[in-house]
C-alpha cells in the first residue's frame, strides 16, 4: 500500500516542505513477515545463554565491566573461535597497539590466530576501513576511546561517545555486521557516556565479578533477542576464561563438617535455577550492634530481623548480624529470604541445619511465605544435585512427589523454625 502525504498550504512554512508530496510506504503489522534471526556461536556456551543463543547478524552488543574484570579477554577468545568456524572477524583496538594484543593471545594460547587487528579510534577512517575489509564480526574496545573528525569534543566526551555509537551503528545495521562495543565504567559501576548509548544498541551486558574471586558473571540487563537477567558463569584462569557450566558446584563451600549459620538457597538467575549457600553470622554486638549483608540487599535484611523478633520471638537488639552470599554472587530475588531468616537462626542457636536441605520462599511483614516462581524447576535442580529435603511455601508444594525428595511446605515463618526443630 502506497500512501502520499499532502501538506496543506498554510503549513508549508511550518518546516514541512522537505516531505510535502513524497511518497511514504507504510506496512501493516499483521503483513510484515517474520523470520528467524540468524545466530552466529561465540564458541562460548555461557555467552551464547546470555545473548539468547548466540549473536544476531546486525545486531550492536554492548558489554561494560570493571577495568581488568575480563571483557578484553573474553572478546578476544570469542573473535578467535569464531574465527575457526570461518567467520571474518575484526578486532579494533584504541587502548592497545597490535603487538600487546598479539601478546595477550600468545598468553591465551590462542595459536595461529588469524583474527585481524586494526589500531584506530578515528571513526571516520574506521568506517573507510570496514569498506574495504568487509568483516562479519567486528569488537570494538573500548567505544569511549573513539572520536569523530567533525566534533570538536575530546574522545570518550558525552558527545563523542554518542555520535561515533551511532555513527557505527548505522553502518553496521545497514551492512548487517554485528557490532560488539566494549564501554568503561564509572566509579558507581554505571556504563560511562551518555545514557542514550544503552539505547542505541539491541544488547547490553555487565561483566561482574570480585578481585579477590576468579569467578565472573556476564549478565544481559537489555537484549532485544532474548531473556534479560540471564546470566553466564566464567572462571578467570592463566589461560583465560574459563565457561562453567555447573555454576551451583562454585556458589556452594565443601565443609567437612556440617557448620552452624549456612543455609542453601535455591535462586533464579535468568531462566537458570542455581543453588548458592548463604552464610549467617550472629555476634555479641554492644549497645550499637552492626548490621552488613554482602551479595544481599542491607535494608531487606533489617526487615528480616524485625519479623523474625515479631514472629518467632527471636530478638537481635544486642548482636551483631552478618550475611554473605558465597562466591561472590549478588541475590536480589526476595525469594532468598526464607534461607536468609534460617542461616541466621542456625547461627543463633549455634546448631547446624540438617545435611540435605535447600530452601526459598520470600517472607512477609505479617510471617507468612509467600511462593516463589518457577518452584518446581527449583526442587528438581537441588534433587539432581543430591539435595534430599526441601522447605518451600506451601504454595510451591509440587502435585507429584520429587523422587528421592522430601518436601516440607510451610505457610507462616514459625513453621518453618518448627521443622528445623523437629529435624534436629
Amino acid at each position: 500500500m502506497i500512501e502520499t502525504i499532502q501538506v496543506p498550504s498554510n503549513e508549508k512554512n511550518r518546516g514541512y516542505q522537505s516531505i510535502a508530496g513524497e511518497e511514504v510506504f507504510l506496512e501493516k503489522i499483521s503483513e510484515i513477515s517474520t523470520q528467524t534471526v540468524a545466530r552466529l556461536s561465540t564458541g562460548q556456551d555461557e555467552l551464547d545463554r546470555v545473548l539468547g543463543g548466540g549473536l544476531v547478524v546486525g545486531a550492536v552488543v554492548l558489554i561494560g565491566g570493571d577495568p581488568g574484570i575480563g571483557k578484553s579477554t573474553l572478546l578476544l577468545q570469542c573473535v578467535d573461535a569464531m574465527q575457526r568456524q570461518g567467520i571474518s572477524t575484526l578486532y579494533m583496538t584504541g587502548e592497545e597497539s597490535n603487538s600487546q594484543i598479539a601478546l595477550r593471545a600468545k598468553r591465551l594460547r590462542l595459536n595461529n590466530s588469524q583474527v585481524s587487528v586494526l589500531s584506530e579510534i578515528c571513526v571516520e577512517k574506521i568506517i573507510a576501513y570496514l569498506e574495504k575489509i568487509k568483516p562479519q564480526i567486528i569488537v570494538l574496545d573500548s567505544i569511549q576511546t573513539v572520536y569523530s573528525e567533525d566534533i570538536s569534543a575530546s574522545p570518550g566526551s558525552v558527545t563523542q561517545v554518542r555520535e561515533c555509537a551511532q555513527m557505527l551503528t548505522r553502518y553496521c545495521k545497514t551492512h548487517n555486521i554485528t557490532l560488539i562495543l566494549i564501554g568503561h565504567v564509572t566509579k558507581e559501576g554505571t556504563l560511562a557516556g551518555p545514557k542514550i548509548l544503552e539505547h542505541t544498541v539491541d544488547t547490553v551486558l555487565y561483566f561482574e565479578g570480585d578481585g579477590n574471586s576468579s569467578f565472573r558473571l556476564i549478565r544481559a540487563i537489555k537484549n532485544r533477542f532474548g531473556a534479560v537477567n540471564e546470566v553466564g558463569v566464567f572462571a578467570m584462569t592463566d589461560k583465560g576464561l574459563r565457561q562453567v557450566n555447573n555454576p551451583s558446584a562454585l556458589f556452594l563451600s565443601h565443609h567437612s563438617t556440617p557448620v552452624s549459620g549456612t543455609c542453601i538457597l535455591v535462586t533464579i538467575e535468568g531462566t537458570r535455577p542455581m543453588l548458592v549457600e548463604i552464610q549467617a553470622l550472629v555476634d555479641e554486638g554492644g549497645a550499637s550492634p552492626r548490621r552488613l549483608s554482602v551479595g544481599l540487599e542491607r535494608d531487606r535484611l533489617a526487615m528480616l530481623l524485625a519479623v523474625l523478633h515479631r514472629h518467632a520471638g527471636v530478638a537481635f537488639f544486642d548482636k551483631d548480624v552478618f550475611v554473605n552470599a558465597v562466591g561472590g554472587v549478588r541475590i536480589s530475588e526476595p525469594a532468598a529470604d526464607l534461607a536468609v531468616l534460617l542461616a541466621i537462626y542456625s547461627s543463633l542457636r549455634e546448631r547446624p541445619l540438617p545435611s540435605g536441605v535447600v530452601v526459598f520462599g520470600e517472607v512477609g511483614l505479617a510471617g507468612e511465605v509467600r511462593p516463589a516462581p518457577r518452584g518446581l524447576e527449583r526442587c528438581r535442580e537441588a534433587s539432581k544435585l543430591g539435595f534430599s529435603r526441601a522447605i518451600i511455601p506451601k504454595a510451591n508444594q509440587p502435585k507429584q512427589a520429587i523422587e528421592g525428595m522430601q518436601i516440607f511446605p510451610v505457610e507462616r515463618l514459625e513453621q518453618a523454625i518448627g521443622v528445623i526443630k523437629d529435624l534436629w
